[in-house]
């Protein structure tokens, strides 16, 4: 059976799957990306779990994988293959696709993780149908991917989508790409649990803890979270105003407040625009999977581009 590997990097652990042609979930797997033990270290452990994959695939399907896909954080030149920077894995201009390809003997395509996770809601979850759309996951930073006709576009230079930095609050906090004001500094699940471990006093409070409060009232916790919506919807208008998106997708952490998010954020946003265009605002459908999906849809794509030559035993 062909099949494709799916290999979705985060911080400290790896979610892959083995994918069908249909599109079917034919295995999963997670494991620890050991990044305490450094960079080098991470790169081999994927290079490893991607190997036991294809081996489970030659195992259980007779045939080693025709493809992999693979995502991973920070900034990705997409055409070079080369991870950039990832600042969570101490990496810089790792070149991952030609490693990952020499060790697997495959084709592989190398993907941003937002990017990946976009794709994936365009095809196959929150924005399947429409020709465009704009995914915002909200989880320890925010980023942004812009989907045209069932593809992400990564911008000239891979850049393209990252909306957790529009300033939109000039000369505010600081954030560690060198601009003050914002919007991730504001409105991502991680800002939120700072803010309100300070308002509540409780340092291992987070934006759970939040969200549960704003739902019971607490006055506190109002302020804290109508905090994080006005900048988000400051944010997202100016995306908007920029892009004109169909659909506007949000996931990640924070979306998992539901109504308690996206109620108010729909009346902020509504309240902001004015030419402009409202698009359908709604929650991701895909969680956590969405950027292993993304991932063998990558990989997918890339046969559907560069079509391969079976293995033929002597």
């Amino acid at each position: 059976m062909r099949h494709v590997i799916a290999l979705d990097v985060g911080g400290t652990g790896m979610k892959a799957a083995l994918v069908g042609d249909d599109g079917a979930l034919l295995h999963s797997a997670r494991r620890a990306t050991g990044r305490e033990r450094g960079p080098d270290a991470v790169v081999e452990a994927i290079l490893g779990f991607a190997a036991d994959l294809r081996a489970h695939g030659v195992e259980r399907y007779g045939t080693p994988a025709a493809a992999a896909g693979i995502a991973v954080p920070g900034i990705v030149d997409d055409t070079h293959g080369t991870a950039v920077y990832a600042a969570n894995l101490g990496w810089r201009d790792v070149p991952l696709r030609d490693l990952l390809a020499d060790r697997l003997g495959m084709p592989v395509a190398l993907g941003h993780d937002v990017r990946a996770g976009g794709l994936a809601e365009g095809r196959l979850g929150a924005g399947r149908g429409a020709d465009r759309y704009l995914f915002v996951p909200l989880g320890t930073g925010i980023a942004g991917a812009i989907g045209i006709d069932g593809r992400v576009e990564a911008g000239a230079h891979g850049f393209a989508g990252e909306i957790g930095h529009i300033v939109v609050r000039p000369d505010g906090d600081p954030c560690p790409c060198g601009q003050r004001g914002c919007l991730e500094r504001y409105a991502s699940a991680s800002a939120v649990s700072e803010a309100w471990a300070a308002a509540c006093g409780d340092p291992e409070a987070d934006a759970a803890d939040c969200a549960k409060a704003v739902t019971s009232g607490d006055p506190n916790a109002v302020r804290v979270w109508q905090r994080a919506v006005d900048a988000l919807a400051d944010g997202l208008v100016t995306a908007l105003t920029l892009l004109d998106p169909r659909t506007l997708i949000i996931g990640g952490g924070l979306a998992e407040a539901g109504d308690t998010l996206f109620d108010p954020l729909r009346t902020a946003v509504r309240r902001r625009v004015t030419f402009q265009k409202l698009p359908t605002i709604v929650p991701a459908a895909l969680g956590d999977t969405a950027g292993c999906l993304g991932a063998g849809l990558l990989a997918q794509d890339l046969l559907a581009t560069t079509p391969t030559t079976p293995e033929v035993s002597p």
